[in-house]
């Protein structure tokens, strides 16, 4: 027989049937390991072949990518967990965006490390993007088609390596999305060693109150509590000519409205002498709308808290404020 015959005849020998790779592929977001290939049918030469003739992609050591085009994040993060191999999950940032990012902005991601536990028993050689943490032991995971740590566990890993206080109320006001504060202060409590225990309870409990972000919660601390002002309600929704809107802080007795845009850039080009100008002018309206940036709340809190006196007081508010130190101009 020539040769070419038992080039081909070889050839069919060692292929396994592409069908059902395909299908196990489209089940695993197009990842599959050698150990399943071989167990399909496939020789270690007819995988080699795919992927020097450049139909597939090598991973990481025995993991393919059954494709040579754009890798989606799914894919990437579901290659890392073939490698790691078993018990391992999807943790920190990147379980962080399994759970508080949409695909869309998940897949703005692809370049960026991926983040996975494992048993500390287990030892996995170190591979380019991807970040090994050993753990005595493995939070609790959600185990669908990606294995991940939990929304709450995600919540304190994340939150134990913040290093500033806002960061901390950030990924807390995001986890709170998708989860409950209550299985977040399990997840701390089931664990021995917490960094910011402390500030995570706390901030637990007035995430719970209403407050929603890191500027609301520099609004509520630094300018209503430490000026003795009365407290506002949170977040609150109300149906206004057959639309329902929603004030982040609200003095209903006394017709006042705080308004927080948490965006460290204003978009429409907005300067913050257009915002002192126009609460200025909302001061004059009968139901006064007060809108403030981190600029005003963070760096001005006193001058911000001297506005919301006016208005209160306009409303009909008899209480006294106080000074927060000897330069605060509230009186």
């Amino acid at each position: 027989m020539p040769p070419l015959f038992h080039h081909l005849r070889d050839r069919l020998r060692m292929s396994p049937d592409r069908r059902h790779i395909d299908r196990m592929a489209r089940q695993r977001y197009s990842v599959l390991t050698r150990t399943q290939l071989v167990d399909a049918g496939a020789s270690v030469k007819w995988i080699r072949t795919q992927v020097d003739e450049r139909i597939w992609r090598r991973a990481y050591p025995g993991v393919y990518i059954t494709h040579t085009g754009p890798v989606s994040w799914d894919t990437r993060v579901a290659a890392a967990l073939a490698y790691v191999g078993k018990d391992a999950a999807l943790s920190h940032a990147t379980a962080g965006d399994w759970w508080f990012e949409t695909p869309a902005t998940r897949n703005q991601r692809v370049s960026t490390t991926v983040e996975v536990s494992v048993p500390a028993i287990r030892t996995v050689a170190p591979q380019r993007g991807l970040k090994i943490y050993r753990r005595r032991t493995v939070p609790p995971v959600w185990d669908g088609r990606i294995r991940v740590t939990t929304a709450a566990q995600t919540a304190v890993d994340l939150a134990c390596r913040a290093n500033a206080e806002d960061d901390v109320v950030g990924v807390l006001t995001r986890a709170l999305r998708v989860t409950d504060p209550a299985d977040i202060r399990g997840a701390v409590s089931g664990r021995s060693r917490v960094r910011h225990r402390p500030l995570l309870m706390d901030i637990l409990a007035e995430v719970t109150a209403g407050i929603e972000s890191p500027l609301e919660r520099h609004y509520h601390r630094d300018v209503e509590t430490d000026h003795g002002l009365p407290q506002s309600e949170l977040q609150l929704r109300e149906k206004l000519s057959g639309s329902w809107i929603r004030a982040d802080c609200r003095h209903r007795r006394y017709r006042v409205r705080i308004e927080l845009d948490g965006r460290l850039a204003h978009p429409g080009g907005r300067t913050d002498r257009d915002t002192w100008r126009d609460n200025e002018a909302l001061l004059s309206t009968d139901e006064v709308t007060l809108r403030y940036r981190w600029s005003h709340v963070v760096g001005a809190p006193c001058r911000t808290a001297v506005q919301v006196v006016r208005a209160l007081r306009k409303g009909g508010w008899t209480g006294t404020p106080r000074r927060c130190g000897p330069s605060c101009p509230v009186r």
